[in-house]
């Protein structure tokens, strides 16, 4: 029971969307650099290719990547087909690609509605679908394949800001993760949440730039996310030490839940 066979990840396949940029870059660094095979999955082939050659460079485990428009339904069965020809298993789904939009209440669009729904919510639905033959072929006893979906902070609690589509969907996110955690746990597959706060990304760029110092002062740690505080999540819900934790909702965010201010 010692902490290198606890958090040991070394050989396991690990699909995470949007692993090119923000916390999927970090995430997919952490599964390399112990040892994993990542597959990065976008729309940005480029990005992807750039991230690979970096990840790879680490020497320790393996990255490549498929490139996939999520916005397109006929994309995400190509990524598992595609996948299927690759590898005979999926040890482990990261389901962190997402989008956002702000926008006043008065005139907030349904556009935004349809765009950040789609990919936040409705796509995490569809590729879990249809990876599971992959994750049910990886899975056995005391060691189930995983599911980890990046959800948010302000799928916790009522955000400052008016994205009120990404809150929305990050709370239906939540909620659909412990349903498939019931549904999916009985054929060997766990499924929780990371609730992320801020952390360095092209998402939250703008958004640190203009109240990075208030945002800090809302969090008990005094801090935005690191990369090894995201990533090391990741593999404890992926290794040994996270093989019991199913139906989840991690608050990864310094506290800043328990920390507001009435």
């Amino acid at each position: 029971m010692d902490s290198s066979s606890l958090f040991d990840v070394k050989g396991k396949v690990v699909l995470v969307t949007g692993g090119a940029k923000g916390i999927g870059r970090m995430i997919s660094e952490g599964f390399v650099a112990n040892g994993a095979h990542v597959y990065i999955s976008s729309r940005d082939a480029s990005a992807c290719q750039t991230a690979c050659d970096e990840l790879n460079a680490l020497g320790k485990g393996k990255a490549s990547y498929i490139a996939a428009d999520f916005y397109d339904e006929k994309a995400v069965k190509n990524l598992a087909v595609e996948l299927a020809k690759k590898e005979s298993k999926l040890h482990v789904l990261v389901n962190n690609s997402g989008s956002n939009w702000g926008a006043p209440f008065d005139s907030y669009p349904d556009s935004a509605w349809t765009r950040v729904l789609t990919l936040n919510l409705t796509r995490v639905f569809t590729i879990t679908q249809a990876l599971t033959p992959l994750m049910e072929a990886a899975s056995r006893e005391g060691d189930p394949a995983r599911i980890i979906n990046i959800g948010s902070v302000d799928g916790l609690r009522v955000p400052h800001l008016e994205t009120f589509a990404y809150s929305s969907s990050k709370a239906g996110l939540h909620h659909l993760s412990r349903v498939l955690a019931n549904h999916l746990g009985k054929r060997g597959i766990t499924s929780n949440v990371l609730a992320c706060g801020p952390f360095e990304s092209k998402m939250m760029k703008k958004t640190l730039e203009d109240f990075g110092d208030s945002i800090k002062a809302g969090i008990p740690l005094g801090r935005i996310g690191k990369p090894q505080d995201v990533a090391g999540a990741c593999l404890f819900l992926s290794s040994a030490a996270g093989a019991y934790v199913n139906g989840a909702t991690i608050a990864l965010d310094g506290g800043s839940v328990i920390g507001s201010k009435l």
